[in-house]
């Protein structure tokens, strides 16, 4: 790779001789280097997984072969590559790259538009997955790498409070393996897969090594009692506000969790404009500050022409805001319009500056998103594609939409976005009252908001309130579907078990008609209610026992040990029968009578020594080979599919309780639910509505059968506007490969 993508940070900056460390620096370094090689055990097997299935997927030989040499490639060197990276870590510790800003200055000034376009369209690509893991992670995991950073720069003494150390800083941890993956020859698509599945095992999962290293450090004795203010959020902040441009509306500084979300937030956003500066450097776009014959509207007066601007196209003729299709809005045609009509008394053109041209266009990626998105109910989506122009305001007037995930206006299109994912039709909608909730917060939007961000946060509040309410009233209802379906499945259950075990005993021998009767019509109900009650009572295999006395005692039993125990056993059987048939409340009036032909009959068979007859049907095994030779075409094509949908089975076990899905029927139809149980003893997964009442049930082998024919769909519950800003990353990314 170019030496100016700073991947050569490492190898240029390495000194020849390790210094010694303390013993604690020593135990986390085999600790973190052993957790790694763990972690990047798991990275290559899938790294491995999908090339094969690129490969099994290619649409010609020579893609085919490529995928296949890759694989082959990175399989041989695998090792050397493992090698390599934990050799680069380990060194880290005994001396450790310095994580101070002039640091980060350079990795700003690599990540800048101007120095990624000298370099190569896939060194670029590589960089900007390597900074935006980088980032995700530092934002990811701020506070234990801002402890273990502050415990490493006491432990290390060439450390200072302007450059402190941290071995295990993800940029130092990314770095490391990108220089050993250098070793492969293989092409960017494949490299890409490294780096996403090095992120996905390694990168994502480092919290643990952090925790495992401060644990030692606090066990040392190193700062025990950290104490963190959210000092990085600040810094963060302040050195932000140098180059952002100034706010309409100030925000209270984030802290703890909110400001990890705020930076993460922030350094997407940041990633976004870079990507969007590199489109215009790419296609020999000037600054616009350098063009004399134009003048830069402002904000303010942008944000007075959106204001002026009448909204004709996005109110329905019926009144009902989510009749019809999501509405389309051109908004870059819409600020263009805007500004070819508006005055500048100069005879300058007016235009925007690249920022606030970044933002529209940002505005309008997101919304395309919005507008594509499957997880969005229908009516909800109707409704949030009517808000187009009125977030546009928002953005032109309060720059940390993006930046900020608390923003009142991103809020609410989360809240409204997540509370009606379960919407199946639009049926239902004049009686709904969360669909009049969001229908009316939609109206109000568009009648009442002016430029001041406080209406959303007065609608955040009531929607808030309402959703509360409702979501009381469903969890009640919901909880009571899953009680009563957990005890329908479970009694079920313990019917079919009770009839499958007496059906099994009974049939083996021709017990006398009494016999019969004791067992099928009144004992059964005693182990029915034994097997509910075993968790608790542990009786279940005690009535068991009882069947299998009871056939034993009216065998005939020639040896004297053997009616010796028959002495011993026939008396507390008649007992524990009696006594489990009185549980049950059976009739009294024929438990009596019943007990006295049972006397009877075992009485006959311990006298007489006659044995109970084993049955003497057709003999069962030859017919099973038959059938096993003959097999139908029906029993053959489920065997195919069963073999089939091996892999929507692993699909259908990584669903969560709480989660929505869609089911689509034979005759189109389609309604959405949400996972609310899953009954582990009868595999049974239990789906319930908005109002938490019960709409389907299937087991585990019935979804994924679902799923392979295409009528089962997993739903996203993700934030909104996150899964919109990963989608446009994305994108960004593809166009500027």
């Amino acid at each position: 790779m170019n030496k100016q993508s700073g991947i050569h940070y490492l190898r240029e900056h390495r000194e020849a001789g390790n210094k010694p460390v303390p013993a604690e620096v020593t135990r986390i370094r085999d600790t973190v280097v052993a957790g790694l090689g763990d972690l990047m055990q798991g990275a290559f097997d899938a790294v491995d997984d999908s090339l094969f299935e690129l490969a099994n997927n290619a649409r010609s030989n020579n893609e085919q072969n490529r995928y296949f040499e890759a694989m082959r490639e990175i399989r041989i060197k695998r090792k050397g590559v493992e090698r390599h990276f934990q050799s680069a870590v380990a060194h880290f510790f005994s001396n450790p790259p310095h994580t101070g800003h002039s640091q980060e200055e350079t990795l700003s000034k690599q990540a800048s538009s101007e120095s990624l376009s000298l370099v190569g369209d896939e060194d670029l690509e590589e960089q900007v997955a390597l900074n935006a893991m980088i980032t995700k992670a530092k934002a990811h995991f701020q506070g234990p790498l801002l402890q273990l950073q502050t415990r490493f720069s006491q432990v290390y003494s060439e450390a200072t409070e302007e450059s402190p150390v941290n071995p295990m800083a993800p940029e130092h941890l990314c770095s490391a393996f990108t220089e050993a993956i250098e070793a492969l020859e293989i092409q960017i698509r494949e490299r890409l897969i490294l780096l996403k599945q090095f992120d996905r095992y390694v990168v994502s999962n480092l919290g643990m090594l952090l925790d495992e290293a401060n644990r030692i450090l606090i066990q040392a004795g190193v700062i025990p009692n950290f104490r963190y203010h959210g000092k990085a959020g600040k810094q963060y902040k302040a050195e932000s506000a140098k180059d952002a441009p100034p706010t309409a509306t100030e925000t209270p500084e984030p802290t703890g969790q909110a400001s990890t979300e705020a930076t993460s937030n922030s350094a997407v956003f940041e990633q976004i404009r870079q990507m969007l500066a590199l489109q215009r450097a790419n296609a020999g776009i000037p600054p616009r500050a350098s063009d004399p014959g134009i003048r830069l509207v402002g904000d303010s007066e942008l944000a007075d022409l959106l204001n002026a601007l009448p909204l004709p196209d996005t109110r329905p003729i019926s009144g009902n805001l989510s009749d019809g299709e999501p509405i389309t809005i051109d908004l870059r045609y819409v600020v263009q319009q805007i500004l070819s009509q508006a005055d500048t008394g100069d005879g300058r053109k007016p235009a925007l500056n690249e920022f606030d041209e970044d933002l529209i266009n940002l505005v309008s990626m997101l919304f395309e998103f919005i507008l594509d998105d499957y997880n969005l109910s229908a009516p909800v989506q109707v409704l949030i594609s009517r808000l187009q122009i009125p977030i546009l305001k928002v953005v032109i007037r309060d720059k940390s939409f993006f930046s900020q995930a608390s923003h009142p206006a991103r809020r609410l299109l989360n809240s409204m976005a997540r509370a009606g994912i379960g919407w199946s039709t639009s049926d239902e909608k004049t009686k709904d009252k969360l669909y009049n909730q969001i229908h009316n917060i939609v109206q109000r939007i568009l009648n009442e908001f002016t430029g001041d961000v406080a209406l959303f946060e007065t609608l955040n509040q009531e929607f808030d309130q309402f959703l509360e309410k409702e979501n009381r009233k469903s969890s009640l209802v919901e909880q009571r579907t899953r009680e009563s379906e957990r005890g329908r499945i479970k009694s079920q259950q313990a019917q079919e078990t009770v009839d499958n075990l007496l059906r099994q005993k009974v049939a083996r021998y021709k017990l006398p008609e009494t016999i019969h009767d004791i067992l099928i019509n009144g004992w059964s109900r005693v182990m029915f209610l034994a097997y509910l009650r075993d968790d608790v009572e542990h009786r279940w295999n005690e009535s068991v026992r009882v069947v299998d006395d009871l056939i034993w005692c009216l065998h005939p039993h020639q040896e004297d040990d053997e009616r010796d125990q028959w002495v011993r056993v026939v008396p507390s059987l008649l007992k524990t029968l009696r006594a489990g048939l009185e549980e049950v409340s059976y009739n009294s009036s024929k438990l009596d009578v019943m007990i006295g032909h049972l006397k009877h009959e075992l009485a006959e068979a311990f006298r007489t020594n006659a044995a109970i007859e084993a049955r003497q049907d057709s003999p069962a095994e030859p017919e099973e080979d038959i059938a096993t030779l003959h097999q139908t075409a029906v029993e053959r094509q489920q065997q195919l599919e069963d073999a089939a949908i091996s892999e929507y089975v692993t699909q259908i076990d990584t669903i969560d309780i709480g989660n929505w899905v869609e089911f689509r029927l034979v005759n189109g139809a389609s309604f959405r639910c949400k996972l609310s149980a899953i009954i582990e003893e009868a595999d049974c997964f239990v789906f319930v509505n908005r109002m938490g009442l019960k709409v389907i049930e299937k087991n585990r082998i019935e979804l994924a059968h679902e799923m392979r024919r295409g009528r089962l769909t997993l739903l996203e519950q993700g934030a909104l506007i996150d899964r919109a800003l990963d989608a446009v990353v994305g994108s960004l990314r593809s166009k500027t490969a």
